[in-house]
């Protein structure tokens, strides 16, 4: 790399093609980050003249990525939270901590198994912090692969593109009804024959919902939605105020659902059965502490 390219490259001019990229027009990204137009001009076409491309179409109402933009954000986006987890892992030794891990997880492995594995990983690594976010598991790939996290937990249905996977653990999908419901009385059902009645469903972007929407068109049946919820815990009060059934991981209705005094009933179609997969790069990107707690999580029974 050159000697220019290292110059234009800094932390400010980074988080200055960013802001474009997000706001959408010099004058608010300059607003954002309090910088006078003119400056937020002067970089980017530095910028550009550094790496010999366009970055943006300038247009009247706005400027969009080219390309070459598109993939000078993906790098700009690593760059940034590589340079904010040095601050972070930093800031752990001084409070005597020795290593950082960020993962990621879809729901059903937040709710149904992380909390007693990772209470036991950290009691025997009390010296490591760990930053759990909760994503839907598409975003988890997009994460992953992007350096935005060291590890992820997704649905075994995902398209985990060229990174490293390994199984974590195993669930079955049931349904969860009143006890006054009228399928309350069969100890198990298949999807199909749910669909005559009212569900509640997780939000459009988790992987439970895109497989009951998909196993309702396959059988050329509308789903009778009757309301979208971000969590288990919604879903099962949902079902508890009669709004209809619904359909969550077997552990997350034994944690929340059976308290509530739902019923459970067990779903027979193959796709009920479901793997949470173990994500990441490739073990000569993790940290020692992100080795750790790999090591950890693939070594648990299934």
């Amino acid at each position: 790399m050159n000697r220019r390219l290292l110059r234009d490259l800094d932390i400010l001019t980074l988080q200055l093609f960013l802001a474009v990229c997000e706001e959408g027009t010099l004058t608010r990204a300059a607003e954002r980050e309090a910088i006078a137009p003119s400056a937020v001009s002067k970089r980017l076409a530095e910028l550009e003249a550094a790496l010999g491309v366009t970055l943006f179409v300038r247009q009247a109402k706005g400027m969009t990525l080219t390309a070459a933009g598109e993939t000078m954000l993906h790098h700009s986006r690593r760059m940034l939270q590589n340079v904010e987890d040095i601050g972070v892992e930093l800031g752990a030794y001084r409070m005597g901590i020795r290593g950082y891990v960020r993962m990621l997880a879809n729901l059903s492995a937040i709710v149904q198994f992380l909390p007693e594995d990772l209470e036991h990983f950290l009691s025997e690594h009390a010296e490591l912090k760990l930053d759990l976010e909760e994503r839907p598991s598409h975003k988890i790939v997009d994460e992953i692969e992007e350096g935005l996290a060291d590890l992820g937990i997704c649905s075994g249905g995902t398209d985990t593109r060229q990174l490293a996977r390994s199984l974590y653990r195993c669930d079955r999908l049931m349904l969860a009804v009143r006890p006054d419901h009228p399928l309350a009385v069969r100890p198990e059902i298949a999807f199909h024959e749910t669909l005559p009645y009212d569900q509640v469903g997780l939000h459009s972007n988790s992987a439970i919902f895109g497989r009951t929407a998909d196993a309702a068109r396959l059988v050329g049946a509308p789903l009778k939605l009757k309301i979208h919820v971000p969590g288990f815990d919604a879903l099962c009060r949902m079902v508890q105020a009669n709004m209809g059934v619904g359909i969550l991981p077997n552990r997350a209705f034994d944690i929340i659902g059976r308290p509530m005094g739902l019923r459970a009933v067990a779903l027979t179609d193959p796709w009920a059965r479901r793997e949470l997969l173990l994500i990441h790069r490739g073990e000569q990107t993790l940290s020692p502490g992100s080795r750790l707690l790999l090591d950890h999580l693939s070594g648990l029974e299934v």
